[in-house]
């Protein structure tokens, strides 16, 4: 039977598996055709367009023609005459034989469950069997055949006992589950509450991740004694860099003109010039040698980023070497007025980077602004470069530090007649700083300078010229800085430090906390107040003490699912109605921004009008189409899909040369840029099983073929229905990591599918699985394939392997990164296969087709309950079944829009409360 197994024990079948996929490497970097990558298959005139068939599919549905009783019409008793009458001769004729008294075939026999699935302990069970049965895995080939009447009436009867049981159990239901942020949420409300762009919760330990791939699952999300006091430690840390005292620092400023580089780049080659010619002077021939070095080292070359005067066209390499810190430029107290667009430049070419270099003045602490005044050498073709910056430091030869900093790349739009500034900003404490600041000097070794790098991050040819860098630190438009004014308001500004602190307190605790807070809570943290201001010399070091408590309370640490109480001294004054509506706001938020309610919500809950499902959905529609909705597609896609194996991908490079860093990130982005395609355009669900299109990048298209795509932004790309690309499954991040970096894995392949697409897991190993014996010559000369079908042939696998290998041989024409081939080492790839029903699927363009033409129900059915699970933050268990279903249907009904799904989902009866009549409290 399939039920819900640990992914951990699955991933681990057997090490026989293991060893099927070692002797079946492809050539070195054996790229395959990429003027062929439509599947044979959809050649045939005859066949229907998978869009046809997605079509038709849609149509067939009979998920959308579903419609869900109210609980108060719905018949408490069980239909036990039916099961008596009809059902269980039907299942004795079919099932006895392996899972009755005499063999029960993966220890379950069918004649013993009971059919009370209201009360009764075997609904597990039950929803086993009617996967199977609904899907024509059971009974298997070769016993006895079960009619598509029969079929029908156990369907049918079972379809509607587990709808009457899942909603009689959830409205009896009256637990409720709460849990503590995670990481990523923890960073994120910080950063929300705060306004500030730094990495919180870097000093956190990793999350277990959930059977369903999540890592904000109730099941999972515990907490210490250790750390809630690690908890404090990181809430003081984030309040004083949030907050500031004293006057405002005053900035140093470097104005820097490519003039000034190349004066700069001419003074120091003429320091070299004059110690060449001392050390060489009573040698005229080695001198004359060593002038034309000289002379040479400051030629351009092609390729390579060089200085330019546009009226004279001179050009001279760019030079840097840290030693002396020659090139440092110096700052001044005072802005530079901008200059007028000059005719000395630098030129950096494509993946070229050009460093300026700041000395030692830059502070401690602030935001460095970077500003840099750029365009394109040319706007006769498509390519529009982009530039990155990078912050950096080289002490020695063995100390040096660099990372790119800021929000990301900046395309340079510009032109060469009307060139644009372009701006960066970073926390300087959010960087590696050079350890000789303030203790080496300037000129000597170790150099304690630090410096900027512009990188033209472009994938193809295409210049960037840049005549004038500015650089503020710190960089503040005003003073108290935003963060400072968001966590104290007014409340810093009077000369009376206790109203003071009460009115910061009032002001920030029902932001943190996420609802209203009443007079005695309120209380007890200016009371803590009064005992820590003796200590502190300033008030701002006694209020960041008591709001790090606010910060390390539970009532900001965790989410509670219902109206329960979670404060530090007694129940808020706030009624529970309007709690509700509060914790309704947060669990919004949680679910789409991954963080805490903005103002505009709270204002929601706080005036009532939140109970209103329009006003609701309005919400989650503003939410929807901030910018802060791609925290929702990171968290959830890398989730559902299981991204973290991409992270920890390792590639052969001798099979693999051309796989690179660049290639991995756009992989790592693909699955996440495509579901926020979808969802910001409404599109259909059923697109993640097939599309016409795909968001690629210039690194990402060059892998798949595709041409005309330029820079490192993504896009939406289309292209023929039939082409080998088109939804996730055929995305190579996906497909190359549940590879095993030398070449495909069938297996992997078909266990993530079946987990992560349709969310119907297979059971686990056998104990006594036998390995595969390569030594054996025969074994040895296989192909993959046909030695996956040998190692099927032994009973102990087959009941594994006959329900995943089809699956995972559907791949087969695409190798350890993803791409399409339709060869290894020179034989043509058979990637056909049967499911355990002997359904055909003739490679990847035969298993979208099944699954466009039979799962299209299961898949929305998956995808639902792995939204809903991601927004609750629970398991789902049984008593949620009904509802899952309902909110499928719906969706089905309505065009499976997937921002209309979401909108399914929140207003939901299982959303509103967040309960689980089967969860602990």
């Amino acid at each position: 039977m399939i039920l819900n197994f640990d992914m951990m024990r699955i991933a681990g079948l057997c090490v026989a598996c293991v060893l099927l996929f070692r002797t079946s490497l492809p050539a070195a970097d054996s790229t395959p055709s990429l003027t062929s990558n439509t599947p044979s298959s959809s050649s045939n005139l005859d066949v229907p367009s998978l869009a046809e068939v997605k079509a038709e599919g849609r149509q067939r549905s009979d998920l959308k023609n579903q419609v869900q009783p109210k609980v108060s019409t719905v018949n408490a008793e069980p239909n036990l005459s039916q099961f008596r009458d009809e059902i269980a001769p039907l299942l004795n004729d079919a099932c006895v034989s392996c899972h009755g008294d005499e063999v029960q075939e993966n220890g379950f026999r069918v004649d013993t469950l009971d059919p009370n699935l209201i009360h009764g302990d075997d609904v597990d069970w039950w929803v086993g069997i009617i996967n199977v049965i609904s899907n024509g895995e059971m009974p298997p080939e070769g016993e006895v055949e079960l009619a598509d009447e029969s079929r029908g009436k156990i369907v049918d009867w079972l379809s509607a006992e587990i709808q009457r049981a899942s909603l009689i159990r959830r409205s009896e239901g009256n637990h409720s589950a709460f849990r503590r942020m995670t990481r990523y949420e923890y960073n994120y409300a910080l950063q929300d509450l705060l306004g500030l762009p730094y990495d919180f919760a870097q000093d956190l330990p990793p999350e277990t991740a959930s059977e369903d791939g999540f890592t904000n699952s109730s099941e999972v999300l515990h907490m210490s004694s250790v750390q809630f006091e690690a908890y404090r430690d990181l809430s003081r840390k984030a309040l004083e860099k949030a907050i500031v005292q004293g006057d405002r620092p005053e900035p140093w400023y470097w104005g820097i003109s490519m003039q000034d580089a190349y004066d700069r780049l001419l003074v120091n080659y003429e320091k070299t010039i004059q110690r060449v010619t001392e050390r060489n002077k009573e040698y005229p021939d080695q001198l004359k040698r060593a002038l034309e070095i000289q002379a040479k080292a400051m030629e351009p070359v092609r390729g390579r980023p060089f200085y330019k005067n546009l009226l004279t066209e001179q050009s001279y390499r760019t030079q840097w070497r840290y030693v002396g810190a020659l090139y440092a430029m110096e700052p001044t107290r005072t802005r530079r007025e901008i200059p007028s667009e000059s005719d000395h430049v630098a030129i950096l070419p494509a993946r070229q980077k050009l460093i300026v270099e700041l000395g030692d003045r830059i502070q401690d602490s602030g935001v460095l602004r970077v500003r840099v005044r750029a365009c394109r050498t040319s706007v006769d073709d498509d390519r529009v470069p982009a530039m990155e910056l990078s912050f950096g430091h080289q002490a020695s030869n063995n100390s040096s530090a660099e990372e790119v900093v800021g929000h990301g790349e900046h395309l340079i739009t510009a032109s060469p007649d009307s060139p644009e500034f372009y701006e960066w900003e970073f926390p300087l404490t959010e960087v590696a700083r050079n350890p000789l600041r303030n203790i080496a000097k300037m000129g000597e070794t170790p150099n304690p300078s630090e410096y900027l790098k512009l990188h033209n991050c472009s994938t193809s040819p295409s210049d960037i010229q840049i005549d004038y860098v500015e650089v503020i630190s710190p960089a503040y438009d005003q003073w108290p800085p935003v963060s400072h004014r968001l966590v104290l308001g007014q409340g810093s500004n009077g000369e009376d430090e206790n109203a003071s602190a009460r009115e910061v307190l009032a002001h920030f605790m029902p932001k943190a906390w996420r609802r209203p807070v009443c007079d005695s809570e309120i209380n007890q943290k200016m009371r803590m107040f009064d005992r820590v201001r003796p200590m502190c010399d300033h008030f701002e070091e006694a209020i960041i003490e008591v709001l790090a408590t606010v910060l390390s309370s539970p009532n900001f640490l965790y989410l509670p699912r219902r109206s329960v109480a979670l404060n530090d001294v007694t129940t808020t004054d706030v009624d529970a109605e309007s709690l509700n509506l509060f914790q309704l706001a947060t669990r919004l938020s949680v679910f789409l921004w991954c963080s805490s309610p903005d103002e505009e919500l709270m204002s929601k809950a706080a005036d009532g009008t939140l109970a209103n499902t329009e006003v609701l959905i309005a919400q989650a529609n503003r939410l929807l189409a901030d910018p802060k909705a791609e925290r929702f597609s990171e968290q959830f896609v890398r989730g559902w899909l299981g991204l973290e194996l991409l992270d920890y991908l390792q590639v052969d490079k001798k099979a693999y040369p051309g796989f690179d860093d660049e290639l991995k990130s756009a992989m790592q982005r693909e699955p996440i840029v495509f579901f926020d395609e979808v969802l910001q355009q409404n599109g259909s669900v059923v697109d993640f099983l097939h599309c016409d299109y795909a968001m690629v990048n210039e690194r990402l298209a060059k892998h798949y073929g595709i041409a005309n795509v330029y820079g490192r932004g993504f896009r939406r790309v289309a292209f023929a229905s039939e082409d080998s690309r088109g939804g996730v499954l055929t995305q190579a991040g996906l497909l190359a990591m549940n590879s095993d970096g030398k070449d495909s894995h069938p297996l992997k392949r078909g266990i993530w599918l079946l987990e992560s697409v349709l969310n119907d897991p297979p059971p686990p190993a056998p104990p006594a699985v036998p390995e595969i014996d390569l030594a054996d010559p025969k074994i040895a000369k296989m192909t993959l394939k046909e030695r996956i079908e040998n190692h099927r042939n032994s009973p102990a696998c087959n009941s594994c392997h006959s329900k995943i290998d089809p699956w995972g041989i559907a791949f087969e024409n695409y190798d350890a990164v993803g791409r399409f081939r339709n060869d290894i080492n020179g034989k043509p790839v058979d990637a056909t296969s049967r499911l355990f029903n002997q359904q055909e699927l003739a490679g990847v363009d035969g298993l979208k087709r099944f699954l466009l033409a039979n799962r299209q129900d299961q898949f929305v059915r998956a995808l639902t309950h792995k939204l809903i699970t991601f927004g609750l933050g629970r398991p789902l268990t049984f008593s949620d079944r009904a509802e899952v279903e309902h909110i499928a249907a719906q969706a089905r009904r309505q065009g499976d829009g997937l921002s209309d799904l979401i909108r399914l989902i929140i207003t939901s009866d299982l959303f509103q409360d967040g309960r689980s009549s089967e969860a602990t409290n």
